[in-house]
């Protein structure tokens, strides 16, 4: 397998396309941008390796109706980290795990840092199981480091690096097996149970980003969502295991470090707008709910300050 590889965003797009399906690409234009697929086919079955570096896939309900052609898809994940989503749930995964998506539905996936995907690709035609069922199968974190999981990640990863010479009736064959192991793994997590705290790396990351964009008025759970290439959904869902939501966690950084500049004798207003508050008035409010008094209060309050 040749890889095909790029370090333009625009024929980056297209590289995927051709090799999978028309997807929205959420990436940062910035020097360092690589991707590289290389990809083979084992009967009806499509086999790829893809590299590249932090990033979001999205299928939109527009791009499927436009597509007549539709896959029962499986990523899995060699080096990174990713999350995908897909029929209201999400997945996780960390190296060696993979996942089941359709692409005949929306779906995103999130893939932070540089990561390798292995995708394998059956038209949905060719898989013998009917749409509710299937669709309880989609965005669950098949785990890779044990039972039966880990001997059907080693099979596909083997698949991918050293793809069998076999007839055409072998091929198919093979193709089909391994879609029934791999729906089987999948079957017996049907009530998966969900992640119950976010990987400290990425919480470390949101923090200092959070703390780096204080002063943007425009910060908040989409913007914070989409700089780290996971849905705005598995954001709230991170902050789920803290005691305020990310709304809140943005509202008492800022408001922190409203209250200490207020000991010494800047303008308030200035305070506010250095903060990432629009106006004085929206300022006054969230301070008043906070501290149970007005910055001016507070700031009089505080032994050896000015007045406003």
């Amino acid at each position: 397998m040749d890889p095909t590889t790029t370090d333009r965003l625009d024929a980056w797009r297209d590289i995927i396309r051709e090799n999978f399906v028309a997807l929205d690409i959420h990436a940062h234009r910035r020097e360092g941008f690589a991707g590289s697929v290389r990809s083979t086919e084992v009967g009806h079955l499509k086999v790829a390796s893809v590299e590249s570096v932090a990033q979001g896939f999205s299928r939109t309900p527009g791009l499927v109706r436009r597509d007549d052609d539709a896959y029962l898809q499986v990523g899995l994940l060699v080096k990174g980290a990713a999350q995908v989503v897909q029929d209201r749930r999400e997945a996780v995964l960390r190296p060696g795990d993979f996942a089941v998506y359709e692409t005949g539905r929306p779906f995103f996936w999130g893939l932070q840092g540089t990561w390798e995907l292995l995708v394998f690709a059956w038209p949905r035609r060719s898989i013998a199981l009917d749409a509710a069922t299937s669709q309880q199968l989609t965005a669950r974190a098949l785990r890779g480091n044990s039972g039966l999981g880990a001997l059907v990640g080693r099979l596909l990863r083997d698949l991918c690096a050293t793809p069998p010479d076999l007839s055409n009736t072998g091929s198919v064959r093979l193709a089909d097996e391994v879609a029934e192991l791999v729906t089987t793994v999948a079957g017996e997590q049907v009530r998966p149970a969900e992640p119950t705290r976010a990987t400290d790396a990425l919480l470390r990351r949101i923090d200092a980003y959070i703390v780096e964009n204080l002063a943007d008025p425009d910060l908040g759970p989409a913007g914070i969502a989409a700089a780290h290439f996971i849905s705005p959904r598995h954001l709230h869902r991170l902050f789920a295991h803290r005691d305020n939501t990310v709304a809140q966690h943005v509202q008492r950084m800022r408001l922190d470090r409203c209250r200490r500049e207020l000991l010494d004798n800047a303008s308030i207003t200035d305070i506010a707008y250095r903060w990432g508050y629009p106006d004085l008035a929206t300022f006054s409010r969230a301070f008043r709910a906070a501290y149970r008094m007005s910055p001016s209060e507070w700031r009089a309050s505080r032994p050896g300050t000015g007045g406003s």
